[in-house]
């Protein structure tokens, strides 16, 4: 777990800012970033930060400017990322369900795609033929990730297009000359165990076989983070020998090379964030005491969601003794962020932080109960600055016609 930024900085800023508030330590993203361009130094590799982690302007300029490129699920993301500054060639488009209008608003963009349909293929091979390089996403039938709302490659999955459809797509790529440049499979998220990673990759590399104008395999993201003390991360030094076998081999026996795509979400920006609430009630129940806070699962809803894990600290009484409290938000509806959760003595008007805040925290936040959003406030060089303001009722008003 992330432990870079102090106590004393995060109970400055919530002095400040005001609670609940994100908090993000752009030093953290930095050295995920590099850590993965450092394992994978000597292959031709090329990372896109998948931005449906965290879309603020301010953290794509920065990941932007560690040199990554970027991945977007939704056209609205690509534009962000275009209005942040990104050229079109470092930006990545893959969705799924979506109307081809969409489609043809990336490729008016300029940005690389890819497509997950065998219908949108078509529709894109009668407008655009061999004219635009494109990409195919393909569903692998294998079953990944920390849970099954984030596998994305198994059977039951609406992601990509299933492998037992191969010939169905190749049929479409000779009929319209489809130049198909890459070959994309995400295999889901929280995915410690590489060899299950490399089952993915195989997939990919004998596919290719198939498709002579492919130049470059996209093998998603998924890399697990540890959200509570013991838990496991992925082995990217492991990944990258894995990978680089698998690559060399293939070289050996099909004489072809290619480069290599990934799409780390989660992984740059989990551990940089720090979502920090006020303790308002305190609640003795015989089954429990309850801890209330300024926030809900309308602010960080991962736990409801998932039922994931959030370590949680008193940064207000650090030191002394714990107690066991479930920690519940103002929302009406259950939102318990933990339960009978060992903290140290919880008195109202406390600060509590949540670890491991900075992906899908205001990315999916909502204003159910008519309830603000947060500010949101990046550290960098040390120095917090706010990147985006805290709702308003005007915020509320501002898209109804009365």
């Amino acid at each position: 777990m992330s432990n870079s930024l102090s106590s004393e900085l995060l109970t400055g800023i919530a002095h400040k800012y005001g609670t609940p508030v994100y908090i993000y330590d752009t030093e953290k993203i930095s050295s995920q970033y590099h850590s993965l361009t450092n394992e994978f130094s000597d292959q031709s590799v090329r990372f896109f930060y998948a931005c449906k982690a965290l879309t603020n302007i301010s953290i794509l300029k920065h990941i932007h400017a560690l040199g990554a490129s970027f991945d977007c699920s939704s056209i609205n993301e690509v534009k962000l990322a275009r209005y942040a500054g990104i050229p079109a060639e470092k930006i990545l488009y893959t969705s799924n369900s979506i109307a081809f209008s969409e489609i043809e608003e990336a490729q008016k963009e300029g940005v690389h795609i890819n497509i997950d349909s065998l219908s949108n293929l078509e529709k894109f091979g009668k407008k655009f033929g061999n004219s635009y390089p494109v990409g195919i996403r393909l569903r692998p039938n294998i079953m990944a990730g920390g849970n099954i709302n984030i596998s994305t490659g198994h059977a039951k999955s609406k992601f990509g297009i299933p492998i037992e459809k191969i010939d169905e797509v190749i049929d479409l790529v000779e009929q319209y000359n489809l130049n198909i440049a890459v070959l994309h499979v995400h295999t889901g998220s929280e995915i410690s165990d590489v060899g299950l990673y490399m089952k993915g990759v195989h997939v990919l590399l004998d596919l290719a076989q198939k498709f002579p104008t492919v130049h470059t395999l996209d093998l998603g993201g998924g890399f697990k983070v540890p959200y509570e003390e013991g838990d496991t991360r992925t082995d990217i030094h492991l990944l990258a020998e894995e990978i680089r076998n698998a690559f060399d081999l293939a070289k050996q026996n099909t004489g072809r090379e290619y480069k290599i795509w990934f799409e780390p979400g989660k992984y740059m920006v989990s551990e940089c964030g720090y979502f920090v609430v006020s303790v308002t009630v305190l609640k003795e129940t015989a089954a429990t005491t309850f801890a209330g806070v300024d926030s809900g699962f309308n602010h960080l809803i991962r736990p409801m969601f998932y039922g994931s894990y959030h370590h949680i600290e008193n940064l207000s009484n650090p030191g002394d003794e714990k107690k066991k409290y479930s920690v519940v938000g103002n929302i009406c509806e259950t939102d318990t962020f933990a339960w009978e959760r060992e903290i140290a003595e919880i008195r109202e008007g406390d600060l509590l932080v949540f670890r491991n805040a900075g992906a899908y925290g205001m990315e999916m936040a909502s204003n159910f109960n008519s309830r603000f959003k947060p500010a949101e406030v990046m550290v960098k060089d040390g120095k917090p600055q706010l990147i985006r303001k805290r709702d308003t009722l005007e915020d509320l008003l501002k898209n109804q016609v009365i």
